[in-house]
């Protein structure tokens, strides 16, 4: 039979609370349950006056608005304020009633350019949900995985310019200089004379946000964007994150980020990293804090038909090289980037059949270079095979490159709005902060929830095992938890078909 739907329950009057119309189950709910937000009154007491202006908009609800914002993905404040408008979720969670007036849009950002510029707020917020992951017992930081990915940044790359910038010095410049002396001194040669001239390199900027920096990988396109590096545990927890400029490399980023990680979870055992951190000087940061290097296997860089460097023996004894033919590549001298020069014989290459294979040099003559910490990278390769490293790496795929992908299809951090390598740091901590938090609540509710279960089946258990002699008694376990005796029952059979949980 065709009904139509009665349209006058448009203007039907009903007498409720907020909180019945919130599904038990729903997101904002668990995290209420599991988070305290009063922390944040003290983290930004001396922001505001005790006595003196209006009365603030409460500075929980500032922070709560930027957290539905990232929690469920929306992409700007003014969207985020229209959704809270007509979400009675979203009014609960920030103590609202239905007819309360939502704070402007503009309000997070004037009390950021106004408050909490420069302050610490952000990096607190993060770090209190992290330690109630920590003390839930979620957190695992044994083996740590690093890497990165990029967000795109809000400018145009059509209107940049180009500048000449001075070239930074490597974080580890004066204990490589201290390596290269020592290697020079063996072998009898002088210590390098410092350069006069700075090195300088051109880079490409952009007008309206000159913190970002142009990314180009692989295939993928030229874009403005920020490198968001991050660092998390096999249960997808993020422990620490940087942001820089996307055209810094990932390796300049790595000792920081692994200093952070370490001041706060000393019981690090191993770390996962993609090829691009395969340098001599991080695997030698990380097996001097006996850490395990967890590395993949790195394609070297030698032109297709050519000898690979592995072809090459070094002997540790007599420090040179030996080439598929079996003549020696000696000691020439160590450069200023850290690397022990080996050179052939030009006169013996010259008459070897494999020349066309070794190089194309004009002097036929064979240069090998091998770094002053290369046994470093050698054990690193050296440990790629074992078993325990093939496991962890496998875990890749499912806890830092998940992690990336929630940020961005979950969080709405494919792209950024925000201008400014400061507002672009407190986007994604809170981003992050959000990803954690998420897991927290979702994960602390279903462990209530197995409990409440597991504590139902042991009363119930212990029911039985006081009628358990009476073999004419059987219980039955209502929808509305009456509990019903009847006669001629098995109660061991009931007891095992009762009890089945999905």
């Amino acid at each position: 039979m065709l009904r139509k739907q009665d349209m006058t329950n448009r203007d039907q009057l009903v007498f409720f609370s907020i909180d019945e119309l919130v599904p038990k189950d729903h997101l904002l709910r668990k995290i209420d349950a599991v988070m305290n937000f009063d922390f944040i009154y003290e983290l930004v007491s001396e922001m505001y006056s005790e006595d003196k202006g209006r009365p603030s908009i409460d500075p929980v609800v500032l922070i709560k608005l930027v957290f539905i914002q990232y929690l469920f993905g929306i992409g700007s404040m003014r969207k985020t304020i229209r959704e809270v408008n007509m979400n009675i979720a979203y009014r609960w969670f920030l103590g609202y009633g239905i007819k309360d007036e939502i704070p402007h849009f503009s309000t997070f950002s004037k009390n950021y350019a106004r408050r909490f510029k420069n302050s610490n707020v952000f990096e607190e917020i993060f770090a209190k949900i992290l330690s109630e992951a920590v003390e839930a017992g979620f957190v695992d930081p044994k083996e740590v995985f690093i890497d990165s990915t990029h967000i795109k940044a809000s400018a145009n790359k059509k209107k940049t310019y180009k500048e000449e910038v001075v070239k930074e010095a490597k974080i580890y410049r004066q204990l490589l200089d201290e390596e290269i002396e020592k290697s020079r001194a063996i072998h009898g040669q002088k210590p390098f004379k410092k350069k006069q001239n700075q090195e300088t390199k051109l880079i490409t900027k952009s007008i309206v946000d000159p913190d970002c920096g142009m990314f180009h990988k692989g295939e993928k396109e030229r874009v403005l964007a920020y490198s968001v590096h991050a660092a998390c545990d096999k249960k997808g927890f993020v422990l620490s994150s940087i942001v820089s400029a996307a055209n810094v490399h990932d390796s300049v980023v790595f000792k920081e980020l692994y200093e952070n990680v370490k001041s706060k979870f000393t019981e690090i055992s191993a770390v996962a990293v993609d090829s691009g951190y395969k340098t001599p000087y991080i695997c030698k940061i990380l097996l001097d804090d006996n850490v395990t290097p967890v590395m993949p296997y790195k394609r070297p860089m030698t032109k297709k038909g050519f000898f690979k460097k592995h072809d090459f023996v070094y002997d540790e004894y007599y420090d040179c090289y030996i080439c598929p033919k079996e003549e020696i590549l000696t000691y020439s001298t160590t450069n200023r980037e850290g690397y022990k020069e080996y050179v052939s014989n030009p006169q013996v290459c010259l008459k070897c059949e494999f020349l066309h294979k070794c190089t194309c040099s004009k002097n036929n003559k064979k240069v090998v270079c091998r770094h002053v910490w290369e046994e470093y990278l050698e054990e690193a390769e050296h440990l790629r095979h074992t078993t325990y490293n093939k496991s962890i790496y496998a875990l890749r795929s499912q806890t830092i490159e998940r992690v990336f992908a929630d940020l961005k299809e979950k969080h709405g951090l494919r792209y950024t709005t925000l201008r400014g390598i400061d507002k672009v740091r407190m986007q994604t901590l809170l981003a992050f902060a959000c990803l954690n938090l998420k897991k927290l609540a979702n994960w602390k509710w279903k462990n209530s929830k197995n409990q409440l279960i597991f504590s139902i089946f042991l009363s119930i258990k212990y029911v039985f095992s006081k009628l358990r002699d009476k073999s004419y008694a059987r219980l039955k376990i209502c929808p509305f938890g009456q509990i019903v005796l009847s006669t001629n029952w098995n109660l061991d059979n009931y007891l095992s078909s009762f009890f089945v949980v999905d």
